[in-house]
């Protein structure tokens, strides 16, 4: 009885027939409803982005452990995490998953081919220099998504948010610097390159965030296991090496892209990039507690900074929400 008296209260408001003093008293509920709900996205969003760089900080262990080339290695990661990826948007899309694949447009396929290229210097950089060095120079990755979302968008950044990630560059200055006299310059500019083609990913999936692109993080996947299949050795990978690597796609590739893709639909892209920075000190710990692979004191002071900028971000914004 109460609901259909609203209901007609509702219409007769919408028709003019009662003041807008009253009309806005019966809309106060659904405001209030909508002020809930964008926080509890971004919440969700936040949640996970960290779940992701958690996933994708386990990247440097892998490519310790396993024992194969970085060709064969890319494929099987490729194969696997595309697997992984697709068997997802099956069960949740059931018969509308071709449409789900048609959806994403070219902005999908520029999603797709700036991530494969993205995995494949990643790897590279991995193999070239140490996973520290590779982490940290990642860490720029807010500044670039920030100015390629500007430019593109004209989309503005939160000031809090752009002085963590200033603060999360003097991390990578001081990480970074003390590189540049070991020999690792090569790993180091495959880094930023990635680094680069990942925050380009990132623009392209909160500006069309109204379009899945889970099926475009699937078919980058698909598309680096075809694009390195020349110069790996598949049928080389046995034993223990090939459960490793259905590890690596699954767990760290295919989870991590897929909790990625999600969660930056639902937050900014440069928030998302500088969540993601929570690598740089991840990383390099389970590495060095994994394999001994100490890192020096100015990669770990760097990744310090970066972690308490990516804190102090979190925790201004959630005092403002």
């Amino acid at each position: 009885m109460l609901r259909s008296e609203r209901s007609e209260r509702l219409e007769a408001w919408a028709t003019g027939k009662v003041s807008a003093t009253t009309g806005r008293r019966l809309l106060r509920p659904i405001r209030d409803a909508a002020r809930w709900a964008a926080p509890l996205g971004e919440v969700k969003g936040v949640t996970l982005v960290v779940l992701s760089a958690f996933a994708f900080s386990t990247a440097g262990f892998f490519t310790r452990l396993i024992d194969t080339d970085v060709w064969t290695m890319l494929f099987w990661r490729g194969l696997f995490g595309g697997l992984f990826i697709a068997g997802y948007i099956v069960w949740r899309e059931r018969a509308g998953s071709v449409l789900a694949f048609r959806r994403i447009g070219r902005a999908g396929l520029v999603a797709a081919g700036c991530s494969t290229a993205a995995t494949i210097c990643f790897v590279n950089a991995l193999r070239g220099t140490t996973v520290a060095d590779v982490l940290v120079i990642n860490a720029t990755a807010p500044f670039m998504t920030a100015g390629l979302a500007w430019a593109w968008t004209g989309a503005r950044e939160r000031w809090t948010t752009l002085a963590a990630s200033l603060v999360a560059l003097l991390g990578v200055v001081v990480t970074v610097g003390a590189a540049l006299s070991s020999g690792h310059l090569f790993g180091n500019f495959l880094a930023l390159l990635m680094t680069i083609l990942i925050s380009a990913m990132m623009v392209v999936i909160r500006r069309y965030r109204g379009v899945s692109m889970l099926p475009a993080a699937a078919l980058s996947a698909f598309l680096c296991a075809l694009v390195v299949w020349p110069w790996a050795e598949p049928v080389s990978a046995t034993g223990w090496n090939f459960f490793y690597l259905a590890l690596f796609g699954t767990t760290q590739f295919g989870l991590g892209l897929l909790l990625l893709t999600t969660g930056t639909r639902l937050i900014s892209a440069t928030r998302s990039a500088l969540i993601g920075a929570l690598e740089t000190p991840l990383a390099p710990a389970l590495v060095w507690l994994a394999f001994d692979e100490v890192p020096p004191l100015a990669t770990c002071l760097g990744g310090a900074i970066v972690l308490a900028a990516v804190v102090g971000d979190l925790l201004v914004t959630r005092e403002k929400s």
